[in-house]
């Protein structure tokens, strides 16, 4: 029995770098760029360091997250990662740390991605029925701006529970996401089933501690022919038929 409904977040709630159309009208550089900018001149305030020295500890601070993420599974803080980057030009962050963080962090807030199409109507259908929840890898933005973001789309309300990797200290597909969530909505983990747009993150992950998962095609086919998905959702108003099938059973 289904009990919870899980949602990935990016490529499945949101499409992914959507937002870059808007910064490209708006004149503004592409996020991964604006980024470094940031962090250049945030160095360069306080330090007179070869630019090549900074984008070195700057790459460097990236690729070490990297390997935290996919290797580790777990998602430090942008605050972390920017102090890692100081930290390998052995310099301490300066009095505009906390501006530098919040800019790098907010860039998705304040020029938003696109909605996935229909997520809003079957997220409204599937809340009498089930507890819903999000489970998601906090990359740049963290899971205080997903919610901001998640307010602005009026869609806050009707999440039970929100699983962010940089506040649970795991990321998919540990099991520790999906048992946070499982305690957080108040099922047990294999009355969830888990939507998203990724094999490992989001199919083998759920499957692995018992719950289903449900390959989202939506945005982008990431595998529809190989999936081991209980379930394969082309467009997010599949949703509750894909659900409704598994209770006629």
């Amino acid at each position: 029995m289904i009990r919870a409904v899980t949602f990935d977040f990016w490529d499945t709630i949101v499409i992914d770098e959507s937002d870059e159309i808007a910064r490209k009208a708006m004149g503004l550089a592409p996020k991964r760029e604006a980024r470094w900018h940031l962090f250049r001149d945030a160095v360069a305030a306080q330090s007179d360091l070869p630019e090549t020295q900074v984008r070195a500890a700057f790459d460097a601070a990236n690729d070490h997250f990297r390997y935290q993420w996919k290797v580790e599974h777990h998602t430090p803080h942008i605050r972390l990662r920017l102090q890692d980057a100081f930290a390998r030009l052995d310099l301490v962050p300066g009095p505009g740390f906390d501006a530098l963080v919040a800019d790098t962090g907010d860039m998705e807030v304040v020029n938003p991605p696109l909605l996935a199409p229909g997520i809003a109507e079957a997220l409204t259908a599937l809340k009498p029925k089930y507890k819903l929840g999000i489970i998601s890898d906090t990359i740049v933005t963290p899971g205080t701006g997903l919610r901001t973001l998640l307010g602005r789309y009026e869609l806050l309300d009707l999440f039970d529970f929100f699983v962010f990797s940089d506040e649970v200290g795991a990321s998919k597909p540990a099991p520790a996401v999906f048992h946070a969530a499982a305690t957080g909505l108040g099922v047990d983990v294999s009355e969830i089933a888990h939507v998203g747009d990724r094999e490992e993150n989001d199919v083998i992950g759920p499957r692995t501690v018992g719950a289903r998962g449900v390959l989202y095609t939506g945005v982008v086919d990431r595998g529809a022919t190989t999936t081991l998905a209980d379930a394969v959702c082309a467009h997010h108003h599949d949703l509750p038929g894909i659900l409704a099938g598994w209770e006629a059973q």
